[in-house]
């Protein structure tokens, strides 16, 4: 117990020191820039701790919890030898983390919203509804592929750079020919992607599926994931943009 209190004391300092700049660039053009007062000093200082409080209690749970556990069902499905499994268990990883990311959830709504008032969908809550699920589903499905192969790279070696300046060149190609409406959406749902929950887990996947295989590098192997969990959503993205 006073080995975790030890602990989580560390991810409060963590915490603040991360802030800090965050904290003192706001206050440095609030006061000097602006001079003007905070508004509702109180409800801000209140804000501020939640946060402080909040990151260090994700960041403690993430190395408690999360990183330890996907290590080891990354470490156990290898010792286990069954590639269906582990490829199976990457898809629903990927897909099941991404299709709950809150930051997903709030710009599928965003975009259908605007969607309705461009004129490219019907100006219906139960039509808006629908495409936000469409693009969210499409997201899940990307990032769900998307981990699958990043898995099997690993798994045969194949070089990082390679896949990603391919995939960077599909990117480029389907922006000539999706809508203009989608291309925007595409991009920033690579970014919403890799957010608080599919970041922790898959990295850990990957980290421990590398440190279980002999030859690979957990360093150089083990990494890439997110940056495949980032490229395949533009390109499923343009493409439900071009079939919807």
């Amino acid at each position: 117990m006073q080995q975790m209190g030890r602990a989580l004391m560390l991810s409060l300092l963590g915490s603040l020191r991360d802030l800090a700049p965050i904290i003192g660039v706001i206050s440095f053009f609030q006061g000097v820039v602006l001079r003007q007062p905070l508004p509702a000093v109180g409800d801000v200082l209140l804000g501020t701790l939640l946060v402080v409080m909040g990151l260090t209690f994700f960041i403690h749970g993430l190395e408690l919890g999360l990183f330890p556990l996907g290590e080891a069902m990354a470490q156990a499905f290898a010792r286990k030898g069954s590639v269906r499994w582990l490829l199976l268990f990457a898809f629903a990883l990927g897909f099941g983390t991404t299709v709950a990311e809150p930051a997903l959830i709030a710009i599928a709504a965003e975009a259908a919203e605007m969607a309705a008032l461009e004129g490219v969908i019907e100006p219906e809550p139960a039509a808006q509804a629908r495409y936000a699920l469409g693009l969210r589903l499409t997201v899940a499905l990307s990032v769900g592929v998307a981990i699958v192969l990043g898995v099997f790279r690993i798994l045969k070696g194949w070089p990082l750079h390679l896949l990603i300046m391919g995939g960077y060149v599909a990117v480029v190609v389907m922006t000539a020919f999706a809508p203009p409406t989608i291309i925007g959406i595409a991009y920033d749902s690579g970014g919403v992607t890799t957010s608080t929950i599919t970041v922790p887990l898959v990295t850990a996947l990957g980290v421990g599926l590398a440190h279980s295989i002999h030859g690979r590098n957990p360093l150089v192997d083990g990494f890439g994931l997110i940056a495949f969990a980032s490229l395949l959503p533009m390109i499923f993205v343009m493409a439900y943009g071009m079939v919807t």
